[in-house]
Formats: structure tokens, sequence, C-alpha cells
């Protein structure tokens, strides 16, 4: 089933089940318990003014999850939506993306425990200022530190939002619903009850801004891309670009040694060379779908257009 998943889909999913795997050795999950070294503190996002708190924790955070369930859940959305979508933006702009998801709910987490931090201290010290945020802060550092945020629902949220723009008529289903609804309800159903529970201030341990902030700069960027295609190419240009480098590092490191008087011969039969003829055929269809939505924009695909990319990003 893995062969099938597109290669950035694929590899996220393994990175994260990897290091919950780690979380579970060093510390960090439920299945752990205590230990002296815990993942999550390190990776996980902290609370921009806990001591424990580094910039690299804004990318690193969106890998780690505090539960089977929590990295469950994310990993399956992943799976679900993940591959049509990377099939849709191709591998570099889907990782542009997703990242940018996953960082944008970082930092609209970030503001909210801001938040969170004044008013609670404003309520115990009237006199409390801006001036002060340093100060009370230094010394609140231990509880500071308590304040740390997990997992890839940021990311995740963005891509689910980027299905429903993307294919917003597709109908899905989604228990508990005994009927199939279209991906667009199903992301707007999605995002108000986020939005119902981050005002309401219930379920505290689930961070619903952070869920809502990858939703919101999912869509800035896909409205983004829709009135400036170029850009969209930019950012393949630079994912290539420092693919290319790595790449080039990569192969001067390999030291090649061929064997003397060794051969290798493969031998294609009709059937596999009509396969891959097949398979050479209908990816260069995708591309020339690929290529439109480039120039022209999603909404220039006709329906059948849609529907091919649709089923493409299934397989």
């Amino acid at each position: 089933m893995m062969r099938s998943i597109p290669f950035a889909t694929k590899n996220l999913l393994i990175i994260n089940i990897i290091l919950f795997l780690a979380t579970i050795v060093y510390g960090g999950s439920e299945l752990a318990g205590e230990t002296q070294y815990r993942l999550n503190d390190l990776l996980g996002l902290h609370f921009f003014l806990a001591p424990d708190f580094r910039i690299y924790q804004l990318f690193t955070y969106m890998f780690m999850h505090g539960s089977f369930q929590h990295l469950f859940f994310n990993m399956f959305a992943l799976w679900m939506f993940g591959g049509i979508v990377e099939e849709t933006f191709g591998r570099n702009k889907f990782l542009f993306f997703y990242f940018v998801c996953g960082v944008g709910a970082g930092l609209l987490q970030e503001a909210a425990q801001f938040g969170e931090f004044y008013f609670a201290v404003k309520n115990q010290l009237p006199d409390f200022s801006f001036s002060d945020i340093a100060t009370v802060a230094h010394n609140s550092g231990n509880v500071l530190n308590l304040w740390t945020t997990v997992g890839a629902s940021g990311a995740v949220y963005g891509i689910l939002l980027a299905f429903g723009m993307l294919y917003p008529e597709q109908r899905i289903f989604i228990f508990p619903i005994p009927v199939p609804i279209k991906a667009k309800w199903f992301v707007m159903i999605y995002a108000g009850i986020e939005l119902f529970y981050a005002m309401s201030g219930t379920s505290t341990n689930v961070a619903h801004l952070a869920h809502l902030g990858g939703m919101l700069f999912g869509f800035i960027l896909i409205k983004y891309w829709q009135k400036h295609p170029a850009s969209a190419d930019r950012v393949d240009d630079v994912m290539n670009l420092f693919g290319n480098i790595g790449k080039k590092h990569f192969n001067s490191s390999k030291t090649k040694t061929p064997h003397q008087g060794s051969s290798t011969t493969t031998h294609h039969g009709n059937v596999d060379w009509d396969y891959n003829a097949k398979q050479q055929q209908e990816q260069n269809e995708v591309d020339a779908i690929l290529d439109k939505i480039r120039r022209n924009g999603y909404d220039s695909l006709t329906k059948e257009e849609k529907q091919r990319l649709f089923d493409q990003g299934k397989k």
C-alpha cells in the first residue's frame, strides 16, 4: 500500500511514525512514562517566553505527538487527503504548503498563549504592564516550560482545507455522518467545530487555534497562488535548487567501484513494456493537467480533468 502513496506524503508518514516511536524510547509519550530525558521537551513547541523555547521548534513540533490516538488520527487524515493534494500541487509545492500551514499554526498558537499569559498575569497584578513581561516570564519559567504544543494537526488541517478548495464538489464519507457530503461542507463543518471550541475555551488540552491557524495560512497561500500562478512556479524552482545542491553533494561523496568482468542484463517482457508505456501515458496526461493549473489556475480545468486528477491521486 505504501508504494501507491506519493513520495512526499509517504515520507511525512514515515518520519512522524519513527519520531513517535523515538518518544516511546526516550520519553515524552504516554506509553513511556516519566524519564529524565523527554524528546517532546526538546522538539515540541514551547511558549516563546519560556526558557526552553528554541526557534527551530516551530518546525520540529509538527513531527511530534503526545499519544497514539493523536498520531493515528493525524496520519490517517494525511494518508487520506495528502496524496491527492500532492498529486495536484506537485511534490515541492505540496511540501512548501504543508510546512507553511504547520509553521503558521504554531505562530497562531504562540499568539494565543501570549494572550492567555498576559491576561492571567493582569488579573493577578493590576499594575502589570508590557514592560514587566520579561521579568514575570523569567520568574515563571518552570510553569511556562509546561506550555508545549506538539502534533501535525495544524499542517494536516491545512491539507484538509486544500482538498476542500481543490475538490469542493467531491463527495466523501465521514463517520458518523451516514451519507456522503461534499468536501466544501466537510471543511466548513470542521472549521466551525474548531472555532466553537476555540472561542468557548473548552478542551484546553487541544490546540484549536493552531488547527484554525493551519487552515488560515493554507487559505491565504492558495488564494495567493491562484492570483499569482508564477509564484507557485518559483516555489518549485527554489525547492529544486536546494534538492539539486543536496543531490550533487551526495553524489560527489559516493565512491563508484565497478566490478570487472561483471555485467547486468535486464529483460522486459511484452507485458512489462505495455504496462510501462501505459503508466507513462497516464503520467503525461496528469502532467499536462498540472501545467494547465500552473498557467491558468485550478478553475480552468474541465469536469473530466478534475475527476482525472482526483482519480490519479487515489492510486
